[in-house]
């Protein structure tokens, strides 16, 4: 199968060639390849991909699974007191 027409993530539409491509200049580690293609930054938050990419960075690596790094999980939004947005609006009247 060509590489091109292998998704790794699909929130992204990130091919395996793509995913190879950044391996073979060098950027190795989910963290790199995730700032490169975005993999993992979408709805999905790498739930779908994240195992097909470690298991693209240990082949390539020659290391194994259970040695590759995740991706670090960043939350989307960050929470609000209601009481904080009263009071901003108290303020501004």
């Amino acid at each position: 199968m060509n590489k091109e027409d292998v998704i790794i993530c699909r929130c992204e539409d990130v091919t395996l060639k793509q995913l190879h491509d950044c391996f073979e200049e060098g950027y190795t580690t989910f963290e790199e390849v995730k700032r490169i293609l975005r993999i993992g930054m979408g709805p999905c938050q790498a739930n779908t991909c994240s195992l097909l990419v470690q298991k693209e960075i240990a082949q390539f690596t020659k290391q194994p699974l259970n040695k590759v790094d995740t991706h670090v999980i960043r939350p989307l939004i960050t929470g609000v007191p209601l009481g904080s947005l009263a009071k901003e609006a108290k303020d501004e009247s």
